[in-house]
């Protein structure tokens, strides 16, 4: 008889008041989820509570453990949560910004190479003396998504276990989301379990394993992409009129 796996995460019956409806779902390592829905349906709100950064009902739990056993420092090593949020008021140059999410036991090797690394696949390591005041929208973006990788980067945290993106792609031009994309990849097939809000459905098609579908609050369905984007669905997730063609060997949502 085959051992049971254990799903990296293991919501039941979450919910939030006035917010979030109870809701149930599991997600294994390795995969790619996109939280999709319009705007107030509770995406935000859905990965504030996998953070362990709001108060709700219910249980959330990483590879079986519940987080509520963890204190913030504990959840900063098994998880890193990029929200939607401004730059600091305070001044520091990107590499200093970077070193926050740096263990101090990491090694000094292991360290260069992962900054190396990560700093490529985005595109701002000509970017690493620079004021993070001085750096534009995109290029502040991008090294945000740096800082999360790096705390949960599986050489320099062998407690890693998942990567939380409040919509990462908002401040991104086109060139840019496709780094992204990238490095998001590189992230799960390392064996982390990325969850991520996202407004782009095309590109939920595309880059994504299994999508959570939200609406008022209501989880309306979860399960793999490509069998959940349809027409009718998301006609009726939108209130607007939703195409599903095939062109060139690829899917498309088209939008009235």
């Amino acid at each position: 008889m085959m051992d049971k796996i254990t799903p990296m995460l293991d919501i039941k019956d979450l919910s939030v008041s006035n917010r979030l409806m109870p809701m149930s779902f599991q997600v294994n390592s390795g995969e790619i989820v996109h939280v999709i829905g319009p705007n107030g349906s509770g995406k935000s709100t859905l990965l504030e509570v996998l953070a362990g950064l709001l108060s709700h009902q219910g249980t959330v739990a990483f590879n079986g453990e519940s987080i509520a056993q963890y204190d913030l420092k504990e959840l900063a090593k098994i998880r890193a949560y990029l929200c939607q949020s401004d730059r600091p008021a305070f001044n520091m140059s990107v590499f200093q910004y970077l070193s926050l999410s740096i263990s101090k036991d990491a090694h000094h090797d292991l360290v260069e190479k992962a900054v190396g690394e990560i700093t490529t696949q985005l595109c701002i390591t000509d970017k690493l003396g620079k004021s993070i005041h001085h750096l534009s929208g995109g290029e502040w973006q991008r090294v945000r998504l740096a800082g999360v990788c790096l705390q949960v980067w599986p050489t320099l945290n062998s407690d890693a276990k998942v990567l939380l993106l409040d919509e990462p792609a908002a401040p991104l031009d086109v060139g840019q989301e496709s780094l992204l994309y990238q490095m998001i990849k590189v992230m799960a097939s390392k064996g982390l379990t990325v969850v991520m809000a996202n407004h782009d459905l095309n590109r939920t098609l595309r880059h994504s394993d299994k999508v959570l579908i939200l609406k008022e609050g209501v989880l309306k369905a979860v399960g793999e992409t490509k069998s959940l984007l349809t027409s009718q669905l998301m006609t009726e997730i939108f209130s607007t009129q939703v195409t599903r063609i095939e062109h060139d060997g690829q899917t498309h949502l088209l939008f009235d």
